[in-house]
């Protein structure tokens, strides 16, 4: 009866007389419509949620929500002019209506070769140092687990249904969770490339990589093993209200990271594995869910690299590699360009070390490889539009 007063069209009512509204995937890629609004899938559930609180206080939220990014760019030369300054950097305050500019994603249409963060490191080789360049990232599947359990006094802790208990119990069946192995071919080639000795064999077999994990430097076991493995890091955990009370409620938010060929229906299937018997008595809400992205190594702007590398690094050399964390080259690859991460480190600091202190205590760049860097992004821009 509340959802037909507020008057949205396919609400409900659960059992504690909190509006709900369906949230309709749409055709559309990443897109969903809530209450008639097109938006991201990825702030569906948040929106409906928003909704629903406003129409519980008499408040009905509806509109056009999502426009595309070339309705948006037509848009600003409607109303604001022709020109590129018109389009993309005039003031909406000067626009007749004021109309907002398009966002980056409309950016990413007109980009054929984008060259971003990481890559770069000198690596030894008996044959010069070899410079890894990344052409794809591994996918990130974000979720939050809710743990539901029985309020109680903390004073009488006795077969009680503690969320916080059972949270603690999610968290171990996560962090020892111990996916195979999986080789693919960016990771392949990028061994095939280096000289690592008697662990180069290893590090390409399935059956073998785990073990050589174990051998390698922390910095370089993170990588190889990151690079071979579907990952799951329990990153977040939040629940209870009080010192004296038991908590019926806790969230625990899961970083997971797939390989190429994965999506996220294929990393739900693996966290239930993990979650074993308690997977039927949590709820997973998805978060972020975005696939692998690889670009290919046979182009133009590959070919510049070389060039303008092989000048500012006598005997250099490129090979792929694969980034195990997230960069703005996945938005992208996935609007149709070829996205590397790329920069020109010094040898003070090493892969092995880099990788190692990434995300942690004292992460840094030294200022010869900020020199390095510069010049390589002059010196591409100069040789591609040669």
């Amino acid at each position: 009866a509340r959802a037909r007063a507020a008057g949205i069209k396919g609400a409900t009512v659960d059992k504690k007389g909190k509006i709900k509204l369906p949230v309709i995937p749409t055709s559309a890629n990443g897109l969903a419509r809530v209450n008639g609004v097109l938006l991201d899938k990825s702030i569906a559930d948040n929106f409906a949620t928003l909704v629903a609180q406003a129409a519980a206080d008499g408040i009905v939220l509806s509109g056009g929500g999502f426009r595309s990014a070339q309705a948006q760019i037509n848009l600003r030369r409607a109303h604001c002019g022709s020109s590129d300054y018109d389009v993309w950097e005039k003031p909406s305050a000067r626009c007749s209506p004021p109309t907002a500019g398009p966002t980056i994603r409309a950016a990413l249409k007109l980009a054929d070769y984008v060259v971003t963060e990481s890559g770069g490191f000198q690596m030894p080789h008996s044959r010069g140092p070899r410079l890894p360049v990344i052409i794809g990232e591994k996918g990130s599947f974000w979720c939050a687990i809710t743990v539901r359990g029985t309020p109680g006094h903390a004073s009488q802790p006795y077969r009680t249904d503690n969320a916080l208990v059972t949270a603690a119990e999610i968290v171990r069946r996560i962090s020892e969770y111990r996916p195979d192995a999986m080789i693919h071919e960016t990771w392949q080639r990028f061994v095939e490339g280096m000289e690592f000795g008697d662990w180069g064999p290893r590090l390409v077999d399935a059956d073998q990589v785990d073990a050589v994990c174990d051998e390698l430097p922390v910095g370089m076991a993170r990588q190889a093993h990151a690079c071979t493995h579907t990952t799951f890091a329990p990153t977040v955990i939040a629940g209870g209200t009080k010192t004296n009370i038991i908590p019926d409620q806790v969230e625990i938010t899961v970083d997971i990271r797939g390989l190429p060929g994965q999506h996220g229906s294929d990393l739900r299937r693996m966290l239930d594995d993990a979650l074993g018997d308690l997977a039927a008595h949590v709820e997973v809400r998805g978060l972020e869910d975005n696939p692998s992205t690889v670009s290919p190594a046979d182009t133009p702007m590959w070919d510049s690299m070389a060039r303008v590398t092989s000048r500012l690094v006598p005997g250099s050399a490129l090979v792929p590699y694969f980034s195990v964390g997230a960069t703005d080259a996945r938005f992208f690859r996935r609007d149709g360009a070829v996205a590397y991460g790329f920069g020109l480190f010094s040898r003070r600091i090493g892969f092995e070390e880099f990788g190692a202190m990434f995300h942690g205590n004292d992460e840094r760049v030294d200022v010869e490889s900020l020199l390095l860097s510069t010049r390589l992004f002059e010196g591409l821009a100069a040789d591609m539009l040669a």
